[in-house]
């Protein structure tokens, strides 16, 4: 638990020190937080703080070199350097932290959203059109960074370890806000706060009564199957509840400082930030949100229908991240496949045990099955059906979340394999029972695709 407890205290340390921070200047909120963040980074990695370091200063030349191949260069660059960081002791280097694993996964983010940024703001600005002046506020950069201004936005304190992601546009509007202290601030955190006693409560208890190493002994195995089946729900309960009260805790720090609040009609997006242009109307009273920094939907997660909707309200920034520069550069057309190829850099992004490409490749697999008996079943059913079948939906998507889950924290493909064939593969099975029956009750491949395909038109069923 030591490790746990690290977490827990910088996330509880952020939320006071966040309010500190409405009372800066710009250029002294940029120092702190730049500070706080290294030192934060000094003290949790210590020598492989440079791995960061090697990280952002290679991204900085790509950047300031590579013009239009900046984006892909920056993409290749810190993904090949988080194989390299991993493998670290296959070149006699110290094994990096945990700590510093997890600043290197938030810091791969912000390096290739970087340079999207700043290659969108050279292509605006060789369009030298009249509008250019506006689109700062739908995300588009105003001028080139400068080195100091990478540096303290890859080490920003808030969300350094634990997300959210939040793009560069964000972290300079937060800089800039004209009257910090008069955003809201107590109100949106203790919101977002209230539950967290509860979800670290429901994590130590089930953790207690229901250990994950018990998963991986002989006396498993000697359990009944429906006890064994039941063992992956209380885990992924566990994982939920877990990631559940670190999140809304991390949120937490960024509402206190007012990072990522935008007015309501700006219509904001986790991670991306505001998607339309407006202007402050001097004489209303204008309602803000924390919509840009939000990283779960607690409700949603556990109780959306589809299996690809449950994607969309879990670990929401890195999910932009992923539909807006990994998803449409995809080497295929069909959604199954994009969504398969956007999983498996999800997988290699979070790290090379065999369990997380287990576990995140299932998931097209279910996307495929979901699809299939939407065509062929409940496009057929009247509105009584329909709720019926959503129900069933919805209690096999759980169950596929479960299921999945096993793979992701058990981590070797053979305790993953071992404990999936203990259950007989159900959810494999039911997945491709579920494609085969579609596809007989006349769920083919070209009602299945214009479906999505209609879908997508509408960016509902993107991995968003």
């Amino acid at each position: 638990m030591p490790d746990e407890l690290v977490y827990l205290g910088f996330l509880a340390a952020c939320i006071p020190v966040g309010f500190l921070f409405r009372h800066l200047s710009p250029s002294s909120k940029q120092g702190l937080a730049f500070l706080l963040g290294l030192l934060t980074t000094l003290a949790s990695c210590q020598i492989h703080t440079l791995h960061s370091l090697v990280t952002v200063i290679g991204t900085w030349i790509i950047i300031k070199s590579s013009g239009r191949l900046a984006p892909a260069l920056s993409l290749s660059w810190t993904f090949l350097y988080l194989l390299f960081f991993r493998l670290s002791t296959w070149f006699d280097l110290p094994k990096p932290t945990p700590f510093a694993n997890a600043i290197q996964l938030i810091l791969t983010l912000k390096m290739v959203s970087l340079a999207n940024e700043v290659r969108s703001f050279h292509m605006e600005k060789k369009k030298d059109v009249s509008s250019f002046s506006k689109s700062s506020v739908v995300g588009g950069l105003s001028q080139e960074p400068s080195l100091y201004d990478v540096l303290s936005y890859s080490y920003c304190y808030m969300g350094i370890m634990t997300g959210p992601f939040f793009r560069f546009q964000t972290f300079m509007d937060w800089l800039k806000q004209p009257n910090p202290q008069a955003l809201p601030g107590w109100e949106p955190c203790v919101q977002r706060l209230k539950l967290v006693p509860v979800y670290g409560a429901l994590f130590l208890g089930f953790n207690y009564y229901f250990p994950l190493a018990y998963v991986r002994t002989e006396d498993f195995l000697e359990e009944n199957v429906f006890y064994r089946m039941f063992y992956m729900v209380a885990v992924f309960f566990v994982f939920r509840m877990r990631f559940f009260a670190a999140w809304c805790g991390a949120e937490a720090g960024c509402i206190t400082a007012g990072l990522g609040c935008y007015a309501e009609k700006a219509l904001s997006k986790p991670g991306g930030g505001p998607t339309v242009n407006y202007s402050p109307d001097p004489n209303t009273e204008e309602k803000y949100d924390f919509k840009t920094i939000q990283n779960i939907d607690c409700y949603n997660t556990d109780f959306c229908v589809k299996v690809r909707h449950g994607m969309r309200y879990w670990n929401m920034t890195v999910q932009w991240w992923l539909h807006h520069y990994i998803y449409p550069n995809a080497p295929f057309k069909s959604y199954t496949l994009r969504a398969g190829w956007t999983m498996l850099i999800s997988a290699y992004w979070h790290g090379l045990h065999p369990g997380y490409y287990l576990s995140f490749l299932t998931i097209p697999l279910c996307i495929a099955a979901e699809s299939a008996m939407e065509a062929s079943v409940r496009s057929k059913l009247g509105p009584g059906g329909q709720n019926i079948f959503d129900w069933v939906h919805w209690f096999l998507k759980m169950r596929a979340y479960d299921y999945m889950c096993m793979g992701f924290v058990l981590l070797s493909a053979s305790d993953t394999v071992n404990y999936w064939m203990s259950i007989y593969f159900i959810i494999h099975i039911i997945a491709v029972s579920c494609i085969v029956v579609g596809r007989a009750l006349g769920g083919g491949k070209r009602e299945g695709r214009r479906g999505d395909g209609e879908k997508r038109g509408k960016n509902e069923d993107k991995v968003d």
